[in-house]
C-alpha cells in the first residue's frame, strides 16, 4: 500500500522555515536491502541534508528501521516519529532534533504494547503523543500513548474493529478519533472515538462485502474540518467499489459525499486536507483519465462542501515572542492579526496573498487567531496555544 508522507516544518527565532520529512528506505546504512530509511531536511530554495540514516548503529537495527509515516513537531521544538520496523520485528518511537540528534525512545516488543506502527502521531493538549500500531496487542493492533520522555502505555488493545494503519486526530472536544481498516460489526472497518483516559466508543462500522454504498475499508486517517465533523475515505465501497468520501459527526452520524468512479480516481489511501479556501482535497494512486497505467495513473481532486475560508497558524503553538505563519487563501492588504483578542504586529511591511509573519505578542492567551482583510475578518481553524 501506498502512504502519504506528509513534511512537517519548523523553524528556530531568526531563521526561514525548512521542511523536514523522512524517506522508507535509502539511507548510508545498508544493513536493509533497500536501505533502511532517513530523516532527511530541505529548504525552501532546495537545499536538502540527510539529518539521520535509520540502522546506522548495524544490525539488529537498535535505533529502528523503515519509518514510514511522516514527522510531528512537538511543543518543545523537537521532531518525533515512528519506525515499521521491517526486518527487526516491531518498530519504533523516536524524536529528532532540528540538528539531527536521534534518541529511541520505545523499542515495540510484539505484545500488549503493539507492533509495526503504520502512522505517526498527534501531540495533545496535555503534552503527550498518541499513535496507533497495526499489529500486536490482541493481534489487532493498539493504541498508545507516550511522553516525550519515552514513558509508554497502551489504553487500548484492538480486537473488534482492527488493523489501524492510519493515525489519530484530537477533535475540539479533546477526545481522539480515529479509523480500523478491518473489523467492526460489519466486517469493513470502523470510525471510533477514545477519550485521553482510555474510554472507546466505536461510531460506525463499514461493510466488506460488495454492495457498500456507504464505503468499505477506511485506511486513511480523518481530519476534523471547520465545521466541526469529521472527514475521510474509504479504500473500496461506494456505487463502484472504487473508495467513498465520507463526513461523520463528532457523535457518529455518517454521510457518504462522493462515490469514486473510476474515472475521477480511485482507491483513495491518504488522508483529506481542508485548505484554507475551506474545500477538501486529496489524492488517489489509480484511476483517472489518462490510460498510460494499468490502473489508471491517480488524480489529485477537489471537494468542495459548503465551507468558508479560514487561516492557518503554523505553528499551532509558541511562546511569546516565537515567530508564527500565518496561512490564508486571500490575505493582501491585512491590516490587523490578533492571538485570542490581543493585537500582534504583522513583521511584513505588506502581507501576501497566502501568508504573513508575525510575533506571538505579550499577553497573549491561547485561543483563536484571527486576521483582519479588507474582504473582511477570517478565523483559524484552531486554537492557538500559547505556551508557558
Amino acid at each position: 500500500m501506498y502512504r502519504r508522507r506528509k513534511p512537517v516544518w519548523g523553524a528556530r527565532p531568526g531563521q526561514r522555515w525548512d521542511f523536514y520529512g523522512i524517506t522508507g528506505g535509502g539511507g548510508a546504512s545498508d544493513a536493509c536491502a533497500f536501505g533502511c530509511g532517513t530523516v532527511f531536511k530541505i529548504t525552501p530554495g532546495g537545499v536538502l541534508t540527510t539529518l539521520y540514516s535509520f540502522c546506522s548503529l548495524g544490525p539488529p537495527c537498535t535505533d529502528g528501521e523503515g519509518p514510514i509515516a511522516g514527522l510531528v513537531q512537538a511543543t518543545d521544538g523537537d521532531f518525533y516519529g515512528t519506525t515499521y520496523g521491517y526486518s527487526s520485528c516491531c518498530g519504533t518511537v523516536f524524536r529528532i532534533t532540528p540538528g539531527g540528534t536521534l534518541t529511541t525512545l520505545h523499542t515495540f516488543s510484539g505484545g500488549d504494547d503493539g507492533a509495526s506502527p503504520w502512522a505517526g502521531l498527534v501531540q495533545t493538549a496535555n503534552g503527550d503523543l498518541y499513535g496507533t500500531t497495526s499489529l500486536g496487542g490482541n493481534d489487532g493492533g493498539t493504541i498508545f500513548r507516550i511522553t516525550p520522555e519515552g514513558a509508554l502505555t497502551t489504553p487500548y488493545l484492538f480486537d473488534y474493529g482492527y488493523q489501524p494503519y492510519a493515525g489519530l486526530v484530537q477533535a475540539a472536544n479533546g477526545d481522539l478519533y480515529g479509523t480500523t481498516s478491518l473489523g467492526g460489526a460489519k466486517g469493513g472497518g470502523t470510525v471510533f472515538e477514545i477519550s485521553p483516559s482510555g474510554t472507546l466508543t466505536w461510531l460506525y462500522s463499514f461493510c466488506n462485502r460488495s454492495p457498500c454504498p456507504d464505503g468499505s475499508q477506511p485506511d486513511a486517517g480523518l481530519v476534523q474540518a471547520t465545521d466541526g465533523n469529521l472527514y475521510g475515505t474509504t479504500e473500496l465501497g461506494g456505487s463502484d467499489n472504487s473508495g467513498t468520501i465520507f463526513r461523520i459527526t463528532p457523535s457518529g452520524t455518517l454521510t457518504t459525499l462522493l462515490s469514486f468512479d473510476k474515472r475521477d480516481g480511485q482507491t483513495p489511501l491518504a488522508p483529506l486536507v481542508q485548505a484554507t479556501n475551506g474545500d477538501l482535497y486529496g489524492t488517489v494512486p489509480y484511476g483517472g483519465s489518462y490510460a498510460a497505467c494499468y490502473y489508471g495513473c491517480g488524480t489529485v481532486f477537489r471537494l468542495p462542501v459548503g465551507l468558508g475560508p479560514f487561516v492557518e497558524p503554523q505553528p499551532a503553538s509558541g511562546k511569546v515572542g516565537a515567530v508564527v505563519e500565518i496561512l490564508g487563501t486571500d490575505l493582501t492588504g491585512a491590516t490587523r492579526v490578533t492571538f485570542n483578542g490581543t493585537p500582534a504586529v504583522i513583521e511584513s511591511s505588506s502581507s501576501s496573498a497566502s501568508a504573513i509573519t508575525t510575533t506571538v505578542p505579550a499577553g497573549a492567551t491561547s485561543g483563536k487567531v484571527q486576521v483582519t482583510t479588507p474582504s473582511g475578518t477570517l478565523s483559524s481553524n484552531v486554537a492557538f496555544r500559547v505556551l508557558p
